[in-house]
């Protein structure tokens, strides 16, 4: 499956439309196609994929052989999220698909409300006007809600379990993604008050603003540093783990992935089990369900993730309270 998947993501990533006439052949003779609208590039997102595409078989669909998926990839590109979305309209998919990111599935929602769209999204999908409720969403869009940007000040309580001293901490935001950013602050500015603690709000859009980001945290001499949910940082993983290893500021992320890469820390739901679900709302889908009827997901459980080995080369000891709370201990 691995070397498959790197196959179909080169050629997608070669053309945004080259794996369309396979599709349109597909379509052809009654197999159903699955437009997949993705905010970033397929590098380092096989097992997301890989997950995803659990899920459609778990519904019985499977690439090749009775459902086709059409991938398109903004590669950190927000302005190309309503360009290619009207593309899967035009490619006339059964199903969109777009697993992560706000503004994606609103730009999915906008270019059509006939087609049924199934998002992943950290964001109160209700407040991003996607869904009437998440009980009975209506209309032609559901999905699977992460929660991850609501969980800001659960990430603040950790971090200062890890730095009890710490009286300032900086939360990165991306401006760019408007609605995750607004609930990150409403979220963490609270809780940060009721802790003692001064939060600064920075700022940061592109890679490069992320290097100055960082830089600025060091001027401020913080104590710590949040890293919010967005597309944009999920891709730029390894750049904010090798920043926050070069400025020894101990940091939390917000998935697992990130302390897989070297992280401190981290603490999120499942990212591969809600790429999975996301595959299963699309085959239910693709059976005859209405997204309409179908509850938006939650998830269940939540990681709490340490890198033990990024502790050490930092020289931060991890306290005993937070190992024996930890989901997964990497060594």
């Amino acid at each position: 499956m691995a070397s498959f998947i790197g196959r179909r993501e080169f050629i997608v990533t070669l053309s945004g439309t080259a794996a369309w006439p396979l599709a349109a052949r597909a379509q052809q003779v009654g197999v159903p196609v699955v437009g997949l609208l993705h905010a970033s590039s397929p590098d380092n997102v096989s097992h997301l994929v890989a997950a995803f595409h659990k899920g459609l078989s778990e519904t019985g669909f499977v690439e090749g052989r009775n459902v086709a998926i059409e991938f398109r990839w903004a590669h950190d590109d927000p302005k190309r999220y309503p360009e290619l979305a009207a593309d899967l309209v035009r490619r006339r998919v059964a199903v969109m698909v777009t697993p992560v990111g706000t503004a994606t599935a609103l730009a999915a929602k906008a270019a059509t409300t006939t087609i049924p769209i199934v998002f992943s999204m950290g964001t109160d999908a209700v407040k991003a006007g996607l869904i009437e409720s998440y009980n009975r969403p209506g209309g032609n869009v559901t999905g699977v809600t992460a929660m991850v940007t609501e969980l800001g000040a659960k990430r603040l309580g950790l971090l200062l379990e890890l730095r009890p001293h710490a009286k300032s901490v900086g939360v990165l935001v991306n401006p760019n993604n408007p609605v995750a950013t607004e609930t990150t602050i409403k979220d963490v500015m609270p809780a940060g008050s009721a802790m003692g603690l001064n939060i600064e709000i920075i700022s940061a859009s592109h890679p490069r603003e992320i290097d100055e980001a960082f830089a600025m945290m060091v001027q401020k001499r913080l104590d710590g540093f949040i890293i919010s949910p967005d597309p944009l940082y999920l891709t730029r993983r390894t750049q904010l783990v090798t920043l926050s290893a070069r400025y020894t500021l101990p940091t939390i992320f917000p998935l697992r992935d990130f302390a897989v890469a070297g992280g401190l820390m981290s603490y999120g739901p499942d990212d591969v089990d809600r790429y999975r679900l996301v595959g299963v709302y699309a085959g239910r889908i693709l059976k005859g369900e209405k997204p309409a009827d179908m509850p938006v997901q939650r998830p269940t459980s939540f990681q709490l993730v340490i890198n033990l080995q990024t502790a050490r080369s930092l020289g931060i000891a991890i306290p005993s309270t937070l190992l024996v709370r930890a989901d997964e201990v990497i060594e």
